[in-house]
């Protein structure tokens, strides 16, 4: 159930707002949100083009300042030769003309050949001249900008021709983009680096984050972007335990504006973080993760890689599930936090698909991916140690909400047993 954005609900003497380790009893439903007219208020300027529309350009006469119009300026006819179409109709004149016993005329019937000969030279002439002037290469695309072939056993976009939403034509691509933007996103263990938190504080953290994301409704997208950015921040500045709970909040915030349609604003952040901070604060601290991250926050996230991989094997949605489990409960492990979003979400789908016995890693899935099994065999048994721990009184968010029907119940799935594990992870 979601909390009220942009009002603080009404409380009850004596109790208390839930902090960054507590867990709220009851939720309030969301209000109504309030639809924006697209027209302008009355008495308000009317909406209008920026430009005049280019194809009726040659109707409209504008009229500049400090110019003065022309008066009397007489329009010059210009005299050319007779028109092409002026030809052929009297050359088809000539050619109908028959004399009187029925016959055609020779001499009329050559000067019409001639004619319609004098008209094809003078069309294909301009035409040779700009194919012989044109250079080679803007003939010929360049290879490095030539789309490559996708063999037909492993087109998984095809089937969306229609669908301009899904980008059929350009799937690859951008999935290809986004593995490349990778390189410039690698994170390492920065905890040496801050003397005030531990791997246990940052954990807590992303499980206060994640129960924030159900309150509030968000995309899991915008929940992955938020620990990302967080991270990012803290590889380069040291930060006082006190305020690790205002950079994750800040950090939602960012990146609830770039994902969701509806984000929640400034009050509503400050209400979930027990007013343990002020406007300025989180303006300030917004400003701050925005300049660290050089304004560029497009950062590529495991979730979109997981989904796109799960479509190339026709995965279920209790398959996929599984697998965003084991993605989500990876958002906490500190060993994790060095992985590419791409690895990490190939290792998970991989162990997702042991686990149900659908299979290993498919040629289909190595192409989209670019990973060999060997490549994620690692991922993969650090994810099973992960899995495999007594799982933590404090940390409890993730397994909470992946214990429900509506995401299959899949945190109370058992364990693949660790020979079959290894087997796949032979192939």
């Amino acid at each position: 159930m979601p909390f009220t954005r942009g009002k603080k609900p009404a409380l009850a003497a004596g109790s208390k707002i839930p902090k960054l380790n507590a867990t709220t009893s009851e939720n309030q439903e969301e209000g109504p949100q309030v639809k924006r007219s697209s027209s302008p208020p009355h008495g308000a300027p009317k909406k209008r083009t920026a430009f005049i529309d280019i194809t009726n350009a040659h109707k409209v006469q504008i009229s500049l300042p400090g110019r003065k119009k022309e008066a009397g300026k007489k329009q010059v006819k210009k005299t050319s030769a007779p028109s092409v179409s002026a030809k052929n109709h009297a050359n088809l004149t000539k050619s109908l003309s028959v004399s009187s016993d029925g016959s055609p005329n020779e001499k009329e019937k050559t000067d019409s050949e001639e004619g319609n000969e004098e008209v094809q030279k003078a069309v294909a002439a301009p035409v040779e001249e700009l194919v012989a002037a044109a250079p080679p290469a803007a003939r010929e695309v360049p290879a490095h900008l030539q789309k490559q072939p996708i063999p037909e056993e492993f087109d998984i976009d095809s089937e969306n021709s229609e669908d301009c939403y899904m980008c059929p034509e350009y799937a690859k691509e951008i999935f290809d983009y986004l593995k490349q933007r990778e390189e410039k996103f690698v994170l390492c263990n920065y905890m040496p680096q801050q003397p005030s938190l531990n791997p246990e504080m940052r954990a807590i953290l992303i499980d206060w984050l994640v129960e924030v994301q159900e309150n509030f409704e968000l995309y899991h997208e915008t929940l992955y972007l938020a620990v990302k950015m967080a991270d990012h921040y803290l590889s380069k500045t040291p930060v006082h335990r006190e305020l690790l709970q205002l950079v994750g909040s800040t950090a939602m915030l960012i990146a609830s504006k770039f994902e969701e349609r509806s984000p929640p604003c400034v009050d509503d952040f400050l209400y979930i973080c027990d007013d343990a901070y002020k406007r300025e604060e989180i303006i300030s601290m917004e400003a701050s993760i925005l300049q660290a991250l050089s304004f560029d926050i497009n950062i590529p996230i495991p979730y979109r890689f997981l989904r796109r991989y799960a479509k190339c094997v026709n995965a279920g949605m209790d398959t996929l599930t599984l697998a965003r489990y084991y993605c989500e409960m990876s958002l906490m492990e500190m060993e994790l936090v060095s992985e590419r979003g791409s690895l990490l979400a190939s290792a998970c789908l991989l162990m997702a698909l042991v686990t149900k016995d659908l299979g290993g890693w498919r040629p289909i899935l190595q192409f989209h991916s670019g990973y060999q099994t060997s490549d994620l065999a690692p991922v993969v048994r650090k994810l099973y140690e992960m899995l495999l721990a007594p799982p933590d009184d404090k940390l409890r968010a993730v397994r909470s909400k992946y214990s429900h029907k509506v995401f299959f119940e899949v945190a109370s799935l058992p364990l693949v047993n660790v020979d079959i594990l290894d087997k796949a992870l032979s192939q």
